[in-house]
C-alpha cells in the first residue's frame, strides 16, 4: 500500500454516508438531463440501506517470485458496483474485440498458439520472453485510465454505445474509478491511484490501458515474425531475435511508459500462467499445472 502510493487515509471518518448521497445526486442529475433512462437511473442509484464500503483483502500471487500479496476489493455492496458492472457490460466486448489477436484468456489458448507457431518457426535458437508488470492495477493514473476508455471507443469510431453518449460513458467513468474507498484495520481509505481490483470495470480499464502500451511491443513482434501474446499484466514472446537484443528491447520497452514497469525472464524455458514450457534443442516441451 505504501509502495505505489494508491490509498488516501482518510483516518476514522466513515465516508459512505456522504458517497452515497453523491452518487444518487450524480446520477439523478443524469437522469434529469436526459443523459440516462429512468429505467437505468433505477438501476444504477444506490440503496442507502443496503450500501457497505469495500473491504480490502490480500492474495498470494503464487505463479509470481517471491508470491507478491495482490489487494483486492470486495465491494459487492459498494455504492458504484452497479455503474462499474454496467460499464463494464458495454466496454468489456469493445476491448475483446480490438484485442483479439494479442490477448489470450489462459494457458490453453496460450499452448494452442505457441504449438502453431512453433510447428513453422521453432528453432534450437528460439527463447521466451515473459514480461510481468509491477502492480498494474494501482499504477495506472486513474486519467491515464478514462482516456484509455476513451481511446478504446474512438478506435472502433463510436460516439455512443447503446444509445449512451461518449461524454456520458467517460463521466461515469471517471466518477467510478475515483470514488473507490474501503476499510481496513481501524481506518479508511481512498484509492487516488489506479482502480480497485476486485471491481468490473476495473479490469476493462487496466487491459485496455496496456493494450495502448504495447502496441510498439506487438508490432515488433510482427515484423520479426515473433509471437506475442498478455494476459493482463503479464506477456508472453516466442523469438527467433538473439537474446542480447531480446534484453535491450525490453529496457527500450520499460521506457514506453512511466507507470508501466517490466520484470522479465529470458530463456530457453517459461513458466507463464499454468503452463511451463521448453525449448528442448528445437524441440517444444509443454506441461500444465493442475
Amino acid at each position: 500500500m505504501i509502495k505505489t502510493k494508491a490509498y488516501q487515509d482518510l483516518g476514522t471518518v466513515n465516508p459512505l454516508e456522504p458517497l452515497v448521497e453523491r452518487t444518487n445526486n450524480f446520477l439523478y442529475g443524469l437522469w434529469y438531463n436526459k443523459h440516462i433512462t429512468q429505467k437505468q437511473y433505477e438501476k444504477l442509484k444506490v440503496n442507502k440501506e443496503e450500501a457497505e464500503l469495500a473491504h480490502l483483502y490480500f492474495l498470494p500471487k503464487a505463479h509470481k517470485p517471491g508470491t507478491p500479496l495482490r489487494p483486492i476489493m470486495s465491494g459487492l455492496k459498494s455504492p458504484t458496483i452497479e455503474i462499474s458492472r454496467w460499464l463494464d457490460s458495454l466496454l468489456r466486448p469493445l476491448f475483446d474485440r480490438l484485442a483479439m489477436n494479442t490477448t489470450v484468456k489462459n494457458g490453453l489458448q496460450l499452448i494452442q498458439q505457441v504449438e502453431r507457431w512453433s510447428a513453422t518457426c521453432l528453432t534450437p535458437a528460439t527463447s521466451f520472453v515473459t514480461m510481468d508488470v509491477t502492480d498494474l492495477y494501482t499504477m495506472i493514473p486513474q486519467e491515464g485510465g478514462v482516456a484509455a476508455i476513451k481511446k478504446l471507443m474512438e478506435a472502433f469510431g463510436l460516439r455512443q454505445i447503446d444509445g449512451f453518449k461518449k461524454e456520458i460513458i467517460l463521466a461515469l467513468t471517471r466518477f467510478a474509478i475515483t470514488n473507490n474507498y474501503f476499510y481496513l484495520d481501524g481506518s479508511y481509505y481512498k484509492q487516488i491511484r489506479g482502480g480497485a481490483m476486485g471491481s468490473p470495470l476495473t479490469l476493462t480499464i487496466a487491459n485496455a490501458y496496456m493494450f495502448f502500451v504495447e502496441r510498439p511491443i506487438s508490432k515488433w513482434a510482427n515484423r520479426t515474425c515473433s509471437l506475442y501474446y498478455r494476459y493482463i499484466d503479464d506477456l508472453f514472446i516466442m523469438s527467433n531475435v538473439h537474446a542480447d537484443i531480446l534484453k535491450g528491447l525490453v529496457k527500450f520497452w520499460n521506457r514506453l511508459d512511466n507507470n508501466i514497469v517490466f520484470s522479465e525472464c529470458i530463456g530457453h524455458t517459461a513458466e507463464y500462467l499454468d503452463v511451463k514450457l521448453e525449448n528442448r534443442g528445437g524441440k517444444l516441451v509443454s506441461e500444465v499445472y493442475h
